[in-house]
This record gives C-alpha cells, structure tokens and sequence, in this order.
C-alpha cells in the first residue's frame, strides 16, 4: 500500500466512524488493485483508525459522536515490539491524515508523533503515597540505577518530538496553581528555609524558562569529502544530588534538561528536603506515564542518605554526576573520575559607584537579597559601597525595607547566632528571616523589615562568608577601582555571581573582565541573572567550579560526530 492507497481507505472506513473526517477525500483511481487485495488494506485501516480515534461511544448533546481514546505506542514501545513493522508504518500514515483532515483530533494521540494519554494513569500523589515505593521511588540505589537504566535504552527510541511531549508534559504538572502552592508551601515548611512565595516564583520559573530540546542544535560541515554532522547526545544515566535549599526547583529544572538531552536521572536529594523530593519526582513520573514514557525516567531512593549518595556515585551504570550544593559535595563527585557537573557556592557581591541610580539601586539590592531569605547562591551577600554614596544608600535602603544595626553588641549577638564552632553559617539559621533573626537577639521589627544591614570591615566573616540568610554587610571603600578588587577577593574564585550598580561602562566592563562570574548583573537585582526581569534563560544548576556555567540541555548532553563520505554535498 502506498501513502494514496491508505488515504483512500482511511476516507471510506471514517465514514463508518460518523464522518470524522473534517473534508471529503477525493479518491485516486489505484492502477492494478484488485478486490482481493482491497478488503485487507481496508480491515487493517479500519482497525488502525480504531486504535487511533477508539470505538465509537455515544452521540453527543450537540449530536456529534464522542470516541474514547485508546493508548498508541511511544517511540520506545514499537522499537521493542520488531522495529518497524507495516502496521506501523501505515499508522503513521493514518495519524498524519487524519491530523491534516481533522483538526479536531488532539496532537497527544497521533501515533507516530507523539503518545496518546494512558487514561489509566492518577496523577494526583498524596503525602502518604509520596513516601511509598513505586512511580520511580526505590528501596535501594542498586534499584533506582538499575530501573532508570532500563528506561534510558527505552528512550532511546523515543522520537524528538516525543521527547519534547515528554518536556511539556512536566511544565504542564508543575503549572498546575495548586501544584505550586503545594510544593513550594512544603517545600518552605519541611526545610524550615525560605519564603514560600518566593518559591512559587522559582518553581514556576524552572517550570517555564528551562531550555527544552530546542536547545539541542546541530552543526553542520559538508565539501568535497561529503557530509559531517555533529549532534547533542545523550550520556545516559545521570546521577543528580540536590540541595536543600532549592529541593523541587533543582529536580523541575534538571529534570527538564536532562530528558530533553535523552538521559534518565537518578536523584539523590537532601534528606531534610525528603517528602517534597519524592513528592515531586512522583508526579512527574505519573504525568510522563499518562503520556506513554518509558517508566522510570527519573528515579530515587526512599530514604535519601549520605550512604544512598556514596553509592549512587560508585556505581557503573552512573555515566555523568552532578552536583548542586556546597563546595564538599562538588569536590567529591569531581574526584570520583567520572563526568562532573560542579553547581557549588558562591558569595556574590554587589559594587555601587558614585554614578549609579542610588535610589534604584537600594531597591534593586534589598530585593535581590532577601528574595527566598537569600537562599539563592546567586543574591546578594555583601555590598562594597564607594564612600562618597554610601551614607545615602544606606538612607535609601532603610526606607526599603532594611534595618540598619549598629550597636556593637547587638553584632556581637548575631555572630554567635548565625555562625557555627568552624567559622561558618549555623545551618539552623540558613534561609530565615530578618524578623526572625533579628527577634533571637532581642529585636522586635514589623514584617516589613526584609535585611538586617550592618556596615562592617571587610575582614568580617560576615562579609567573608556566605551565609545564605538575609545579613547584608556594607563595605566602605575610597573608589570605584578599589571596590572591584575587593570584589573580586571576597568573590573567593568561585565564579559564580557579582552586581554592579554603575553607569560607567568602563568600570561596568572592567568588573566584568576581572571577576569572571558565570553571571554578572548590571544595575538590576540579582535574580535577573536567572531570568526574573531579565532576559534568557532559567537554572537551578549554575556550575562555576566545572565551568558549564548555566546548565540547560546542552551540558547534559555529549556532541557526537556521524560522517557521510563523498555524498550529500550538493555546492
């Protein structure tokens, strides 16, 4: 049968599904068909169009038939069943017709395309039911690899654009408003850090602005000796250890990145950020099964442990690590020998020169530092102020939201609160806020106080370290050159993040050369870098310490080269 054949039995066996056809089609005559070789080619149209449209049901209020979709096969699943068979080749052939002569047949159940929804499928996961095992939840390591293992040779036969159904179909489940409100709410409760409006926006973020598979861009060479054509491929099994600090963030994030790239992923979250983790990754996995997935794309242990960790990172079929949180967990999976994304701290300063918007730029900061309680390795962490602007931007910043201390013992009070026997953040005060900061010392503030600004020596810890809650340091300095090599010196090398609030463009330039941050904002808040009021895209997984800077498809993926000899230039 040839593709004019099967359209003309796709037309006359629609017929008897109540015209489903959107327009009549005009049959060909078909040189030397016989009657025997008719009825076949007809009774498999009809049988495939069944599959693709379901049995007719009942007669709408409107008085058009209604048909119950039935599940078609995903790239992976006709693969397994014998490649390529001439059923599925005519299915191919029914989908596109009936796609171009009916509009009203929904793209989800064009076979050959994409995957009809598995109505089957709840995709509603309670608390109780997201600690269980099942939809990708493991007892051990050994089994989460090992299933997403499985799932990865599946997906290797899945088309691109089931790929990018599959990319799609986690935005729309994490889209959901009562989706976001749940996890970002538990996510805020159960880690006991952060704002949980603030993590609606970032969940939301990750969900709409992470690069799909368009990031995926081939190149092309081709001249006397033929064609060569390097494409994104995947790595196979990643293994993502994820922070508490952005638990469902970095699992919607690189969960999008890493499918779009063709890998499966295997998560080994932060045990205090443990049912939200496994709550997420449950309902992705529901959603991609409604869409026909291969299972266990994206898998985890029951228990998240250090433990679970180790061995995640040990084992074989782990092709590539990466790490999102401090800089202990980046340098082990670094050391491990395997592929390695690093997405380790940071402690972005902020430079304000005697020629920026001074009033612009104290909104811009206090904003940028207490957006989720500066947990965010991207906001603010200390301010280095020219000297001549400082005393008004820091007038400007207390009418925004920031409460100046300068009692030296209320210092002293807040040091040994917020930092730990080793100099560094006390992880019980990460990621709370100014209100509730300031009340362990004594300090009683409206809900509109968002900083606690203190202006210190640039020696002090709070300066030198990141503490990742909203204490906001401000260093005074004699000029715009000297407050970029302190920025850079306190930026320790991280290469993460650095602001400048400037209208200088050679110091904005300069700043930029010396620093080397994967991100640099100019005269905005620090969460611009991630594409909140500014351009580009979003991440989750900014990887200074390995270089890849902001991860999308891309950076999950291998560039592979296919060569074609003395063929395919046409010049």
């Amino acid at each position: 049968m040839n593709d004019q054949q099967i359209s003309d039995a796709v037309a006359r066996v629609l017929s008897s599904f109540g015209g489903a056809s959107a327009a009549p089609v005009v049959a060909a005559p078909v040189k030397n068909e016989t009657v025997a070789n008719k009825a076949p080619a007809e009774d498999l149209v009809s049988s495939l169009v069944s599959q693709i449209l379901g049995e007719k049901k009942a007669v709408s209020p409107a008085g058009s038939p209604e048909f119950v979709p039935s599940p078609s096969k995903c790239g992976w699943e006709r693969a397994e069943n014998s490649a390529v068979s001439d059923d599925n080749m005519v299915s191919d052939v029914i989908a596109k017709v009936l796609a171009e002569k009916n509009g009203s047949v929904p793209k989800a159940q064009v076979m050959g395309a994409s995957c009809t929804a598995r109505g089957d499928v709840c995709i509603d996961v309670s608390d109780t039911e997201a600690v269980e095992l099942g939809d990708g939840v493991f007892a051990s390591m050994d089994e989460a690899v090992a299933a997403a293992a499985i799932a990865q040779k599946q997906y290797l036969f899945c088309s691109m654009e089931e790929r990018q159904a599959f990319i799609d179909g986690i935005r729309d489940v994490i889209l959901q408003p009562e989706t976001l409100e749940r996890l970002s709410r538990m996510g805020a409760e159960q880690t006991g850090m952060g704002k949980y409006e603030h993590k609606i926006i970032k969940n939301r973020l990750a969900a709409e602005k992470t690069p799909g598979t368009e990031d995926l861009t081939t190149e092309a060479c081709s001249g006397d000796g033929g064609l060569t054509l390097v494409e994104y491929s995947a790595y196979g099994v990643i293994g993502s250890i994820t922070p508490t600090t952005n638990p469902t963030e970095t699992i919607i994030c690189n969960s999008i990145g890493m499918l779009a790239a063709g890998n499966s992923v295997v998560y080994s979250p932060h045990p205090r950020a443990r049912v939200v983790s496994l709550l997420t990754i449950k309902l992705i996995n529901r959603k991609l099964a409604t869409l026909g997935a291969p299972a266990n794309l994206i898998t985890t242990v029951q228990e998240p442990s250090i433990d679970n960790t180790n061995a995640m990172m040990n084992h074989p079929k782990i092709r590539m690590l990466v790490a999102t949180g401090g800089p202990g967990i980046v340098k082990t999976v670094m050391s491990t020998g395997k592929k390695a994304i690093g997405a380790g701290a940071g402690n972005p300063p902020v430079v304000v020169d005697e020629t920026a918007d001074i009033e612009k730029a104290a909104v811009d900061i206090i904003n940028g530092c207490s957006f989720d309680n500066n947990l965010p390795c991207i906001a603010e962490k200390e301010i280095i102020a020219v000297n001549q602007i400082a005393d008004y931007l820091i007038s400007c910043m207390t009418k925004c939201g920031a409460y100046l201390v300068e009692d030296p013992a209320v210092i002293k009070k807040l040091e040994a609160l917020v930092i730990n026997e080793k100099g560094g953040p006390q992880t019980s005060c990460v990621g709370k806020s100014a209100v509730y900061l300031l009340d362990k010392v004594g300090i009683k503030v409206g809900e509109d106080i968002k900083v606690i600004l203190i202006d210190l020596p640039s020696d002090h810890v709070f300066v030198q370290e990141e503490l990742m809650m909203p204490i906001l340091p401000l260093v005074r300095v004699p000029d715009v050159d000297e407050a970029i090599d302190l920025a850079v010196e306190v930026e320790h090398g991280n290469r993460h993040t650095a602001m400048m609030h400037s209208t200088n463009v050679r110091k904005l330039t300069k700043m930029a050369k010396l620093i080397q941050t994967t991100i640099f904002v100019k005269n905005g808040p620090s969460y611009a870098g991630i594409g909140v009021g500014g351009e580009g895209y979003t991440t989750f997984t900014i990887a200074g310490p390995t270089g890849e800077g902001l991860t999308g498809p891309k950076a999950f993926a291998r560039k592979r080269r296919c060569v074609m000899v003395e063929s395919l230039n046409v010049r």
